[in-house]
Parts: structure tokens; sequence; C-alpha cells
């Protein structure tokens, strides 16, 4: 079986194509194809308010020529996801009928609270049965689920993200209220904390750290890390440190959004496993054709 996922993103759209192989009763998903497009939505969006005539016709070639790989790879099952800039743009549904209309593609916008639970199927098998905080943070907003015990008690959405710091668009009544937020629910007779951090940022910033996958990265080594960067210019960042441009002026306001959450809840470490949202949109696919599962979507 091959499935691939479409994550439209507010920094960017990534497009992964994945063969299932199963083995007695192991099933494995091997990447057979990854994409990162740099086609920023939230740089529209977060300051005008609406996708611009450029970016809807460049989405637009995107769109088709995923859609070909799909062809290509005579995938048996695909979704498209499109996160917070697509839904709160003024345009965005124009932008969704334009492509099912010309490309017969269906564009799944969806709220962030489903955006954190497909996170979560792609994150659960790295969580115990300890305490953890899981910070998903994009371009546009950011995610938190709390688990307790092996579950999830909590979740919550917030429109903060790095494009929106980056854009000077984010709320200070928003960063209250995510501060509020995690101060009340993280309580202390729930022990110590760990946080879980997913996003293309925080994967950089351990990809810096230069530990082995599975180790934890501590706050304090994120602070280190984010200070180095803060001392390169824009341009060094992309040549010396390797960054793709897009990531290189958005790493910092990310960073800054992991510290603040980890402080918040007294958390000194960080799990920072290789997964995102397109993996939830790949495994949510495989148990769709495996068990008919539905969420919230497929009701519509």
């Amino acid at each position: 079986m091959k499935l691939a996922a479409v994550d439209i993103g507010s920094n960017a759209i990534r497009f992964q194509v994945s063969s299932v192989l199963t083995r007695n009763d192991r099933v494995l998903f091997k990447k057979l194809e990854y994409i990162r497009f740099p086609l920023r939505l939230g740089h529209d969006v977060f300051a005008t308010g609406s996708i611009s005539k450029q970016s809807m016709s460049r989405f637009i070639k995107l769109m088709r020529a995923y859609k070909l790989l799909i062809e290509l790879y005579e995938v048996d099952d695909y979704m498209f996801c499109a996160t917070s800039a697509m839904r709160e743009s003024e345009n965005g549904q124009e932008l969704v009928r334009r492509v099912e209309d010309e490309l017969g593609i269906v564009i799944n916008v969806i709220d962030g609270n489903l955006e954190a639970q497909l996170i979560n199927q792609a994150i659960g098998s790295y969580l115990g049965d300890e305490t953890y905080l899981h910070i998903d943070v994009g371009g546009g907003s950011t995610e938190l689920n709390l688990y307790v015990s092996g579950k999830k008690i909590k979740t919550r959405s917030f429109k903060i993200g790095s494009v929106r710091i980056l854009e000077q668009t984010d709320s200070p009544v928003m960063w209250n209220d995510m501060e509020q937020w995690v101060r009340r629910n993280v309580k202390p007779e729930y022990g110590k904390v760990t946080a879980v951090g997913t996003g293309g940022n925080i994967s950089k910033v351990f990809e810096l750290a230069q530990l082995k996958p599975g180790k934890l990265l501590s706050l304090r080594k994120i602070h280190q890390i984010r200070k180095m960067i803060e001392q390169y210019s824009i341009e060094d960042r992309i040549y010396q440190l390797q960054m793709n441009p897009d990531r290189a002026d958005v790493i910092v306001p990310a960073t800054h959004i992991y510290t603040k959450v980890m402080e918040w809840a007294n958390a000194k470490n960080i799990l920072v496993p290789e997964v995102g949202l397109k993996d939830g949109i790949i495994l949510y696919l495989y148990e769709r054709n495996t068990r008919q599962k539905r969420l919230e979507f497929d009701k519509k």
C-alpha cells in the first residue's frame, strides 16, 4: 500500500509518499518521497488577511505537481490538509474551490484541535506513562497537548507562530492566554514534566545540538543554541549553518515559543521525535484503509 500526505502550512508545504510494509504483526512506513516547498502563505495572510494572486498562482502549480507525483507513484490513498494560514485567509475558501474545480483535489482545511489530533497519532509511540507537554510550533499557530499517565487530558491551539512573530502580528493577549493555560493545567501533582517538540525549527535546533536520536535536549542547551544563532546574519545562517532561507528567519522566534512554554511548565528537557502533521496524516490514512477509522472531516 502506498499513501501520500500533503501538509499545507503557513511557512511551507510538505509532500510525502510512504509505502506500508507489513511483516507478521509489525507495520513499517518506508518514506519513498519527501518534498518541502517554501511557499509562505502566512506571509500574505498574517500581514494582509488574504493570499496574494501571485501566491495563489504558485499554489495551484504546486498542487498540480503534487497531483502528478501521486499519480506517478500510483498512490492508493492520499489527503491534503491545510492549517492556520488557509483557514484564516479571507480568500482561502476561494482558493480551495479553485483547486477542486481545476485539479479535482479536495483540500481539508482543519482546525487546531484536529491538527493536534493528527500529530498526536504520530508521536504516540514515543511516549511512556510519564507526564508530557507536547509543543507543536508552526508558522501560524502553536498546539499544546498535555499527557498524564499515558493519556491526553488537555489540548489547546493558540494563534502564535513563527511567521506571525516575524510579521509582528502576534497578540500580547494570546501570549498571556497561552501562559495562563500552561500554568493552570500543568499541575505540580503531575510530577516531572518532559516537553515533546515537533516542527521543523526544533528539529533544526536538535540537529545543531549534535545529539543522538532519542536523547533529550535540555532547556539550557536550547537557550545556548538560540543565542549562537542570533549572532549570525540571515545570510550566514543559510551558508554556514546550512539552513533553508525560509528557516533562517523564523528559527529564532520559533525557538522563543518552545522555551517560554517549557519555562512556564517547568520542563527542563524536551524530546524531539522526527515527526509532524504529514506523518499523522499517513497514519490516519493507514487506519482508514485498514480499520475504516473516521475523523471529523470524513463526516462532512
